[in-house]
C-alpha cells in the first residue's frame, strides 16, 4: 500500500509545480500586457494575448506531462489514453485553424 502512496506522490508533485508555475507566468505576462498597454497599446494587447495564451496551453501541456510520468512508469494503458487525449486536442486545434476543413 506505500507503493501506491509513493506512485500517486510521483504525479502530483510535476503536475501541481507545472501548474502552479505556468499559472504564475501567464499571469504575470498577462499583467504586464495591462500595464504596458497603457503607454503602448499594441505591445501590451500582444502581451496579453501572449498570457491567455498560456493559460489556455496549460492544461495541454498537463495532459503531456502526464503521459510523460506515466511511460516512465511504465504504465502503458494511460500513457496511451494521455496520447490519445493529445491527439484529439490537436485535432481539434487543426481543425479550428481550418487544416482539417473538408475540401470543396
Amino acid at each position: 500500500m506505500k507503493r501506491d502512496a509513493t506512485v500517486e506522490e510521483s504525479l502530483q508533485r510535476p503536475i501541481a509545480r507545472l501548474l502552479l508555475c505556468g499559472t504564475w507566468l501567464a499571469s504575470a505576462v498577462t499583467a504586464a500586457g495591462l500595464l504596458l498597454g497603457i503607454y503602448r497599446e499594441r505591445q501590451g494587447l500582444a502581451w496579453t494575448e501572449a498570457g491567455i495564451a498560456l493559460f489556455i496551453i496549460l492544461p495541454v501541456a498537463r495532459v503531456g506531462l502526464m503521459a510523460v510520468i506515466f511511460l516512465r512508469q511504465r504504465d502503458y494503458l494511460y500513457a496511451s489514453i494521455a496520447t490519445l487525449v493529445m491527439a484529439i486536442v490537436a485535432a481539434g486545434f487543426l481543425t479550428g485553424m481550418g487544416a482539417l476543413a473538408p475540401m470543396q
